[in-house]
Parts: structure tokens; C-alpha cells; sequence
């Protein structure tokens, strides 16, 4: 086994993990608290669309205090993160369910305040659509930026047009640009998502995505496998045959190639999904994340490659 050449590494690791990063700004390891605030969506409400992208389960996540003020939701995930790391384990308030700026600026205000200032919160984590960012919005966000460390986490899913139509998205790549764009001109730290494995998409296709992302130069990026939902739309589409799901080499020889030409400084925040399993109709690969996991790295070191190994390569190219 080689020992690892990448520079944003303490544990051998050949990707900038998200643990790497928080022990680097916070000192230690930090969790995550989640929390529903009973947002919807654009494509859900009918102002966009209806029904939702077609792997949306109701909001991204599962949620065991949904209906909770965010106050008690915060206390629930305080006690549950504190009985199993300690009480002085610190987290991030991470705002998960649906378009979590879509919705009044003083009703935003309120809940981002609440978390901000929550006992043990080191961070607030904001999970929302590239076309949800109107300049209050953006305005609202630079403030809570001011007072406490945060990220947005914006869903691309991918960089391709026909992909964003069939999944239902309602946006085109070069809307979401503009919405990034407006975050990273405040200064905001951003996080992109990814998902690999969407349908018609072949891994040419998914290699792109990853350059597109290069390009944007994100601070992180999340990349996951496609999740078949029980009671979705896609579930539909998988039980009429209209598409194949990735096997779990393929999907390694994926996120492999992907993390070559990501910059080494962007934070890899997930390399794989962690759906409800209780929903889960496939890839069933997928349920076992640590064997996902450990097949990543195990393939990242008998290649002896790494995260941005590809990247000025592809730059000097002008991809």
C-alpha cells in the first residue's frame, strides 16, 4: 500500500475529506444536527413545477423531529449527538429539508438566528436551489455569514440540460451558475452537490459534471450514487425498466476519476449517500457504505492516484 502523496490529508486518506477540514478550522470533529423547518420547494409548490425532481422523498433526508419548533428540533439532535460524543461535542445546523431559503426574509432571519446562537452549534449549514437566491436572500446569508461560520449547499445534480430536464429540476445549468455565481461573489463558502448514476447519463457524461464543478471551483462538493426511493417517481421509471442503475465498480471507477480532476483544496463533504435505508429500493450496494467506502480508497491506492491529480492537467487544456 502506498503511503498517500496528497497534501489536505492526516489519516492517509487520497481526497480532502470533510473531517480534514474541521479539524483543520474547528480543531476537532464536528456533527451534524438536522432539521426540517416545514420549507417547500419551487418545483413542488407548482410555482416552478409539481411532484418535485423525480428522486425527491419529500425533502432530501429523513427526519425524526419533523413538526418540532426549531428550538426543540436543535435540543433533540443536541441530546442525541451529546449522549454519543460527549457533552461538549460541537455541530453544525444544517438546515437539510427542501429549499431552505424559500421563504420570507424574516422568517429566515428568525430560524438562522435561533441556530446561530444554539448551545454547541459551531457552524449553520444551508441546503437550497440555485434559483431560491434572490439578492435579500444573498444579503440575509453575507449577515448570518458575518456571525457565524456557514455553507450553502446547492443541489447541480449535473451540468447537463437533458439530464436537468428529465430529472424535473426546472432549471437549466446556466440558471444555476447565476445563482452560484451570486454566493461566491458574497464571499460565501459553497458547497456543490453531485449525483452520479442519473438516468440516460453514461460516465463521460458524469466526468463533465466533475470538470464543470472544477471549473466553478466550489469550496466543496458532496458526490453520491442515485438513491431509488420507495413512493418517487423514479422508483417508477426503475420498475418500467427506463434506465440501469450503476454497479458499485462502476460507481468507484467513477467517483476515482472524478476526484482526479476536482482541485485538491475542495472539500469532498460525502463520496457516497446515506439514504433511509427503510426506503431504499436500490442500488442495495449502496446501504453498505463503509464496503463503498473502503473500495474507493483501496482503488485510489493500487492506481496510486489522488484528488486534483488531473486537475492542472485538464486546466493547462483549457477544459
Amino acid at each position: 500500500m502506498h503511503h498517500s502523496p496528497f497534501v489536505f490529508s492526516a489519516d492517509n486518506k487520497r481526497y480532502h475529506t470533510l473531517n480534514y477540514y474541521n479539524k483543520t478550522v474547528f480543531g476537532r470533529k464536528i456533527y451534524k444536527a438536522v432539521i426540517d423547518c416545514g420549507f417547500t420547494c419551487p418545483n413542488i409548490d407548482g410555482s416552478k413545477g409539481s411532484g418535485g425532481c423525480i428522486f425527491c422523498d419529500g425533502g432530501s433526508g429523513y427526519f425524526t423531529n419533523r413538526g418540532l419548533d426549531i428550538n426543540s428540533q436543535l435540543e433533540h439532535e443536541r441530546e442525541r449527538i451529546c449522549a454519543k460524543y460527549g457533552k461538549d461535542a460541537g455541530f453544525i445546523a444544517y438546515f437539510q429539508a427542501n429549499t431552505n431559503t424559500y421563504a420570507p426574509i424574516s422568517v429566515l432571519r428568525e430560524l438562522y438566528s435561533k441556530a446561530a446562537v444554539f448551545p454547541n452549534v459551531c457552524g449553520i449549514s444551508v441546503g437550497t436551489r440555485a434559483d431560491c437566491l434572490s439578492d435579500e436572500v444573498v444579503e440575509l446569508l453575507k449577515e448570518v455569514n458575518s456571525r457565524t461560520s456557514l455553507t450553502v449547499e446547492l443541489g447541480m445534480q449535473s451540468c447537463h440540460d437533458s439530464t436537468l430536464l428529465l430529472i424535473n429540476r426546472c432549471y437549466d445549468h446556466k440558471e444555476f451558475c447565476e445563482g452560484y455565481m451570486k454566493l461566491k461573489k458574497a464571499g460565501i463558502r459553497t458547497c456543490l452537490h453531485i449525483i452520479n448514476g442519473l438516468p440516460r447519463e453514461t460516465s463521460e457524461m458524469m466526468l463533465e459534471t466533475a470538470k464543470e464543478a472544477a471549473r466553478l471551483s466550489p469550496d466543496a462538493v458532496k458526490l453520491q450514487m442515485l438513491h431509488v426511493i420507495r413512493g418517487t417517481m423514479l422508483e417508477k421509471m426503475y420498475r418500467n425498466c427506463d434506465f440501469t442503475l450503476l454497479e458499485r465498480d462502476e460507481y468507484t471507477d467513477i467517483i476515482v476519476k472524478q476526484l482526479e480532476v476536482l482541485p485538491p483544496e475542495v472539500v469532498i463533504e460525502r463520496i457516497t449517500g446515506d439514504g433511509d435505508k427503510s426506503k431504499l429500493v436500490a442500488p442495495m450496494w449502496s446501504a453498505d457504505k463503509i464496503a463503498v467506502l473502503g473500495g474507493i480508497d483501496k482503488r485510489l491506492a493500487e492506481l496510486d492516484t489522488w484528488q486534483g491529480k488531473k486537475y492542472e492537467k485538464s486546466n493547462r487544456q483549457g477544459s
